[in-house]
């Protein structure tokens, strides 16, 4: 597992940063539109970054004032190696720092174990978010 440190930042400290990792994710990696990508929650979640030993941005996600999580990304040479589980647990203590009793996120299916693993479960049916098969899941925060 390589060491990476989480730090929750505002959109304007976040945000060239995080649409890189984004852009990367989901625009290029997933054909996610690049006009869905960003969207008026920006601006008003926290945001986390995953920076390697050398301050460099390897993955990123956001915690939204409603307590949804979401645009969790990691680039593909870090992910199995913890990142997403520390930037999880990061927005998971924010929304516990913001008083939050519940958060909840729309997975990718393929991603439903790891999210499983960290006390999320799902619930509703399967749907399809921007041309990608998602399904909700939600989880106390304790």
């Amino acid at each position: 597992m390589r060491e990476v440190a989480v730090r929750i930042l505002a959109w304007p400290d976040a945000e060239a940063e995080a649409m890189r990792v984004r852009d990367a994710v989901f625009v290029v990696e997933q054909g996610v539109p690049p006009e869905i990508e960003r969207d008026e929650w920006d601006q008003r979640s926290d945001h986390a970054l995953a920076l390697d030993h050398d301050g460099r941005v390897v993955g990123t996600g956001r915690l939204l004032p409603n307590g949804h999580i979401g645009r969790m990304a990691v680039l593909p040479e870090w992910r199995g190696q913890g990142v997403g589980s520390r930037i999880l647990a990061s927005l998971v203590a924010r929304a516990h720092e913001r008083g939050m009793k519940r958060v909840v996120l729309n997975a990718q299916t393929h991603a439903v174990p790891f999210y499983a693993r960290h006390g999320f479960a799902a619930f509703g049916d399967q749907f399809m978010e921007a041309g990608i098969p998602h399904v909700a899941m939600a989880r106390e925060v304790s």
